[in-house]
This record gives C-alpha cells, sequence and structure tokens, in this order.
C-alpha cells in the first residue's frame, strides 16, 4: 500500500509540475501578446522622440534669446528716437 502511495504521489506531483509548465508557457504568451498590443498602441499615437524633442526645445530656446534680443534693440531704438537721436 505504502508503495501505491508514493506512487500516486509521484503521479500527481508530475502531473503539478506539467500543469505548472503550461501555466508559465501561458503567462508567457500572455505577456508577449500584451507586450505587442501596447507596443501597437503606442506606435499608433503621434508621440515624438526624445530626440525629435530635444531639437524642438534647442529650437524654442534660440527663438526666445533672438527675441529677447531683438526686444532689448527695439527698446534701444524707441529710447534713442523719443530722445531726439535720430540715427
Amino acid at each position: 500500500m505504502t508503495h501505491v502511495n508514493n506512487r500516486l504521489f509521484d503521479e500527481f506531483a508530475k502531473l503539478m509540475n506539467d500543469a505548472a509548465g503550461v501555466a508559465q508557457g501561458v503567462r508567457g504568451e500572455a505577456e508577449n501578446m500584451f507586450r505587442a498590443q501596447i507596443e501597437r498602441f503606442i506606435g499608433d499615437m503621434d508621440l515624438v522622440t526624445r530626440d525629435e524633442f530635444e531639437a524642438v526645445k534647442a529650437m524654442a530656446i534660440a527663438a526666445r534669446d533672438e527675441n529677447e534680443a531683438l526686444k532689448a534693440r527695439l527698446v534701444a531704438l524707441e529710447s534713442k528716437i523719443s530722445n531726439g537721436d535720430e540715427a
């Protein structure tokens, strides 16, 4: 009887190991499918890359600096005109 119980437990353990392997495989497939769906979703969105963002950011900073320089030049010219010092 002990031998039958041991064999029964061995078969049950083997069955559980097989079931765990199948469950792990299903989990891996589900993760892959989820990852593919997320990548497709993000790909469909109109997102920019980090490099594109940094390039536009640099352009905006340069435009702002140029705008500030032109504003200062305009203020100086207006001051010069209002003081009667025609150029």
